[in-house]
């Protein structure tokens, strides 16, 4: 993105924009998809979404970040969390979302399942 860079809106959208695996692009780069934001009448950037697949692994990486290691090396009940937490987020709702948080946690499908039923079924007592 060139020219707004220091612009407050670029500042304050742009933690948001890195949460979630985005890109800030000039709003003369915009295409179709992107999100234009606009400051007192004037376009001053767009955003450019991530695919849902890719949005999941910057997530994943976020958490193995915040966690200081790879997610396959918590412990159970952290992935456990983990799995709550993403289901909450809609991750599973992503094509291969469960087969993509197996592998980062190290553990089955079978497993992943395994901690979404018995969240479900706590839920339903």
């Amino acid at each position: 993105m060139t020219g707004q860079a220091d612009h407050p809106l670029v500042a304050a959208v742009k933690p948001l924009v890195d949460a979630m695996g985005a890109e800030l692009l000039g709003p003369e780069q915009a295409q179709a998809d992107d999100v234009v934001l606009a400051w007192e009448g004037r376009d001053v950037l767009a955003v450019r979404l991530p695919q849902l697949s890719d949005s999941l692994d910057h997530i994943l990486a976020g958490m193995a970040r915040r966690h200081g290691m790879p997610l396959a090396d918590l412990d159970r009940k952290t992935k456990q969390l983990i799995v709550r937490t993403l289901e909450a987020r809609g991750a599973f709702a992503v094509r291969h979302g469960v087969e993509t948080v197996a592998g980062a946690l190290g553990v089955s499908r079978f497993t992943v399942y395994n901690y979404l039923n018995r969240e479900n079924g706590a839920k339903s007592e």
